[in-house]
């Protein structure tokens, strides 16, 4: 509890480690909060909560409570996974796909994570994952990042193709992605501009949490 206090004055670290895929990842009391953090931006809870929940609010809490099977590509923390759960009272399957199993067991240690009944866990890369999963889904989230640098995959026709095409009728895509500069930038609006519309609508949210702009895709059929 002094911690949590004391955190309102100064972030305190209460545990930190490297793993072969993460170059750091703190655990840290910040403004009441505890937060998992990479060497150079927020991992879960904090900032990143606040994005995601925008994210699951422009869907709409409504649609999302009655949803059957939430898919997390990139889990960390697990602070989206809470928001579901915790906030919306979201009852149906959530599966979570984690390449960095160092990640997975800082979040059942410091977060509770394996407390959550309704969460599978799938330590495995999302490209593969994505590839071989014969499953459907209401909603895909999609949260990959290294430290500060998304992989390029995700932006490619061929992925979002094929993530569109896990997507049940009348679902929904949420991207979040980073713009830390005017090429990132491009890249957005090349992604959005470029993006294949028939059956399906895309919007952004811009500049979330100063850096971070939301994707939002919506199967129309």
């Amino acid at each position: 509890m002094l911690k949590k206090i004391f955190s309102y004055v100064i972030p305190l670290t209460i545990y930190q480690t490297k793993s072969a895929l993460s170059k750091s990842i703190e655990v840290t009391w910040a403004n009441g909060e505890l937060v998992m953090d990479s060497q150079n931006t927020n991992y879960s809870y904090g900032s990143l909560q606040r994005i995601l929940r925008l994210g699951l609010k422009n869907i709409g809490y409504k649609k999302i409570v009655p949803m059957e099977h939430i898919l997390v590509l990139g889990v960390a923390g697990g602070s989206v996974i809470k928001t579901l759960v915790e906030e919306i009272k979201y009852k149906g399957k959530i599966t979570g796909v984690e390449i960095d199993p160092e990640i997975i067991t800082i979040a059942n240690a410091y977060f509770d994570l394996d407390k959550t009944k309704n969460l599978t866990i799938v330590i495995e890369d999302a490209f593969a994952f994505v590839l071989k999963t014969p499953t459907k889904y209401d909603l895909i989230i999609i949260d990959i990042f290294q430290d500060t640098t998304m992989p390029n995959f995700l932006f490619e026709p061929f992925f979002t193709n094929r993530v569109c095409s896990l997507l049940k009728s009348h679902g929904f895509i949420l991207f979040n992605t980073m713009l830390l500069d005017e090429n990132q930038n491009q890249r957005n609006k090349k992604y959005v501009t470029e993006f294949y519309k028939n059956q399906f609508k895309i919007r952004t949210i811009p500049r979330v949490e100063v850096h971070n702009e939301l994707i939002v895709i919506e199967k129309i059929a």
